[in-house]
Order: C-alpha cells, then sequence, then structure tokens
C-alpha cells in the first residue's frame, strides 16, 4: 500500500515538473553517481528558467531595487534644478534684451553722478545702458549724444576715405616719402576722431568704460595737434633740418606731456573743463613760434603765400573757437533746455574740428605742391639758424 502510494506521488510530482528530495540508498547506488546525477539536473536548469529567488534574495533584490530609484529621483532632481536655472537665465536675458530695446531718455537729474557733465542740457540723456551691444545700437536713437557721435563718425569716415585716395596714388603723382608725412596727419585725425567717436557712443556703458574712453578721447586730441604739426613743420623748413628737427622734437615733447595729463584721472571732471581746454590750446598755439621764426627769416609775404600761412592762421582760429565753445558751453549756457538736443556746444565744438582739420589739409597739400615744383635745395642747410 505504501509502495503504491509512493508510486502515484512520484507520478503527480513528475506530472507538476516539480522535484522531489529521493532519498539515498547505499546498496543501490553509489555516492559518486548521485553526484553525476545532481550535476546534470544543475546543468539541465542552468540552460532552462533559473530557479525560484529564495526569501532572502528577494529582500536583497528589493534593496538594489529601491538604490537604482533613488539615484533615479536624485538624477531626476538635478535635471530639473538645471533645467529651471537655464530656464532663469533665458528669461533674464529676455527681459534685458527687451528693456535695452525700449529704453527711455531721462533727466539730467536722474542721471547717476559719473554721468551729469552738462546741467545746461536737461532732457533727452541716454540711462546706463550695460550694454556695449546696447550702445552701439543707441546710435540710431535721438538723445543728447546722437550729435557729437554722428559728427566725428562721419568724420573719421571721410578720413579714411581720403587717406586711401591719397596713399594709393601711384609714385609718378605722390612719392612715398610725401606719402608717409601726410601719413602721419591721417592718423592723427582718423584716431582723433575715432576715439571721440567711440567716447560718446560708449561713455554710458559704465563708469569704468566712460573712464576709458574719456582718456582716449583727450589722447586723441594731442595726437591730432601732433599730427598737423609734422607736415607743416617739414615743408616749412625743408631745407633747414636744424630748425625743423628742434620744432619737431619739441612738438613731440608737447604732446607727450598732453597725454600724461590727459590720462589724469580727474582731467575728465566736469569742473575741470576750462583746464582740459587751456591745456589743448596751449599745445595748439605753440605753432605761433615757428610761424614767427620762419616769418623773419623768410619773409611774412613769403610765409603767406608759399608756407600756406593763411590756412594755418583759419586753421588755428577754428580750432580755439571750437575750444572756446567747449569751455564757456555755449549756446546751451544762454539757453538753458533748448539745446538739449541739437546745437549744443559739444557739436559746434566737433563740426570745427572736422572742418580746421580739413582746412589744415587743404593747406598742407598746397605747401607740398609749392615744394615740389621748387624742387632741390638751393642753400646750405645752416642758412637758418637760431
Amino acid at each position: 500500500m505504501w509502495e503504491v502510494d509512493s508510486d502515484t506521488e512520484s507520478q503527480s510530482a513528475s506530472s507538476d515538473g516539480l522535484r522531489r528530495r529521493q532519498g539515498w540508498d547505499p546498496e543501490a547506488e553509489s555516492l559518486a553517481s548521485q553526484i553525476d546525477e545532481l550535476d546534470e539536473v544543475l546543468a539541465e536548469e542552468e540552460e532552462g528558467c533559473p530557479l525560484p529567488s529564495t526569501p532572502e534574495d528577494q529582500h536583497l533584490l528589493d534593496a538594489e531595487m529601491a538604490e537604482v530609484l533613488k539615484a533615479g529621483v536624485l538624477s531626476d532632481e538635478i535635471d530639473l534644478g538645471a533645467l529651471a536655472h537655464n530656464a532663469a537665465e533665458q528669461a533674464e536675458e529676455f527681459v534685458r534684451k527687451v528693456w535695452e530695446a525700449s529704453w527711455n531718455v531721462c533727466h539730467f537729474r536722474h542721471l547717476p553722478r559719473w554721468l551729469q557733465d552738462n546741467d545746461y542740457l536737461h532732457k533727452g540723456h541716454r540711462p546706463p545702458l550695460p550694454s556695449f551691444s546696447a550702445c552701439f545700437a543707441s546710435i540710431f536713437r535721438i538723445h543728447t549724444e546722437t550729435g557729437n557721435i554722428w559728427t566725428h563718425l562721419l568724420g573719421c569716415v571721410a578720413f579714411i576715405g581720403v587717406a586711401i585716395y591719397f596713399l594709393t596714388r601711384p609714385s609718378i603723382e605722390i612719392q612715398m616719402q610725401e606719402k608717409m608725412i601726410f601719413g602721419v596727419f591721417f592718423i592723427g585725425a582718423i584716431v582723433c576722431l575715432g576715439f571721440s567717436f567711440a567716447y560718446h557712443t560708449l561713455y554710458c556703458h559704465s563708469e569704468m568704460v566712460g573712464k576709458l574712453f574719456s582718456k582716449l578721447d583727450y589722447c586723441g586730441i594731442a595726437l591730432l595737434i601732433m599730427g598737423s604739426f609734422v607736415p607743416w613743420l617739414y615743408y616749412s623748413f625743408y631745407c633747414h633740418y636744424r630748425p625743423k628737427i628742434i620744432y619737431l622734437s619739441v612738438v613731440v615733447v608737447l604732446g607727450i606731456l598732453s597725454i600724461i595729463v590727459s590720462l589724469w584721472d580727474r582731467f575728465s571732471e566736469p569742473r575741470l573743463r576750462p583746464l582740459r581746454a587751456g591745456v589743448f590750446m596751449g599745445f595748439g598755439l605753440s605753432g605761433v613760434v615757428p610761424a614767427i621764426h620762419y616769418g623773419i627769416t623768410e619773409g611774412w609775404f613769403s610765409q603767406v603765400s608759399k608756407a600756406s600761412l593763411g590756412w594755418l592762421v583759419l586753421m588755428g582760429l577754428l580750432y580755439i573757437l571750437g575750444a572756446m565753445f567747449y569751455a564757456l558751453r555755449v549756446p546751451e549756457r544762454w539757453f538753458p533746455g533748448k539745446c538739449d538736443i541739437w546745437f549744443q556746444s559739444h557739436q559746434i565744438f566737433h563740426v570745427l574740428v572736422i572742418v580746421a582739420a580739413f582746412v589744415h589739409y587743404h593747406g598742407i597739400s598746397e605747401l607740398a605742391s609749392y615744394r615740389v615744383t621748387v624742387g632741390e635745395c638751393s642753400m646750405p642747410p645752416s642758412s637758418i639758424a637760431f
């Protein structure tokens, strides 16, 4: 009876696909045969479905899954945080661009102290624009600096065009030596007008940028005066080497001193406006000494007809007149709030500087033409002495 039940149970277990422990009969089978049979069973199970996990294995699996989910959640939080940060930056950039594109001019009293320069100009001032692109875009807006920007921008472009035309002439028309002498003047004019344009465009960016370009603006004025002296002294004392070298050396020294003064931090303060005008007027008026020297030794008629003294005097008067407009701040001093956008003193000063530079170019061109016509020097270099 027991044997039948045992056989029935064995068949039922076999039909269910489950393994049953079999008793070991030392008489029927050896231990080695039992081990071989067990290895075959394990090999079959490895090739088929894995064995069900034990409760201990399930706990390990749950722990591993929990760690994976935790890491995934943390990574999602980091990604979401980075995404939110990027979105905030993009929104801030968008708001900044919209604000820059829609800024409004303001009253003088609403400006920060470092932007308050001329209190006779009441309205139409640019607010601080802490972006170079916004500053350059303001060129096409109407404000107190519009006239100052465009006068010297157009003047700079005009001198670049004249310089290109002059320097590209064939050597038969203009020799290389003359190109080099005129090139000094062109460099001074282009640098001066270019620095002035850059200053009036960018000085509202920040206090640091404003001070930097203010210094460059004043250095450009000194370079223009130096460059204007070089061709006039070169051709006026063409055959007199010693005085020519002395006067050119003095001009270089005065120019360097003017640049050093221009680099002084307080030189750009509004209350020192007369000092700035005086420094550059004094530098320009130093040309009176070589003009008198040439007139005494060569004759005043020769000075006027050959050395283009008339054009030189006209240039000096235009520069002095412009400096006086700049220093006295007229006409806005007489009509406060009426010249906020157009016809203010600085715009008049800019126009007079450009006109004076072209007058000087015409004068030295005539002087150079006369020197080329005369030809080589016929007198010894020591004929003019101090």
